[in-house]
């Protein structure tokens, strides 16, 4: 079992910037790579980056592409999704995961799923 715990959300204006930590304790050498996700309200949940513990590869979606940056530190267990020039569109609760399968693009079948952690962006 795999325990996520996101932190770093909050309120910014359109140009602003946040960083989301995902803090994972328990069995994370189980999994290759660590994913963030986010909700709208009324939308469906929407992948936004994922990233490789061991090489550090990185992906991100098309939406968030040159604005958002993930990273991670071993030692600590703990992945980062620096986000850079908010929009209000990125407005959502965004969650870690691990173990994921997808059935679809940007939609996934996760084993292990954080809290999540509420991301608002006002004009």
């Amino acid at each position: 079992q795999v325990q996520l715990v996101e932190s770093g959300g909050g309120l910014v204006q359109a140009g602003g910037s946040l960083r989301l930590s995902c803090a994972a304790s328990g069995r994370t050498f189980r999994s290759y790579f660590i994913h963030w996700f986010r909700q709208a309200p009324g939308k469906e949940r929407e992948f936004v980056s994922r990233i490789s513990w061991t090489g550090g590869s990185t992906y991100y979606a098309d939406s968030v592409k040159g604005r958002f940056t993930i990273s991670r530190d071993n030692a600590k267990n703990t992945v980062y999704l620096q986000m850079n020039s908010l929009k209000p569109e990125d407005t959502a609760v965004y969650h870690c995961a691990t173990a994921c399968r997808f059935t679809s693009p940007g939609v996934a079948n996760c084993d292990d799923w954080g809290q999540g952690t509420q991301v608002t962006v006002s004009s």
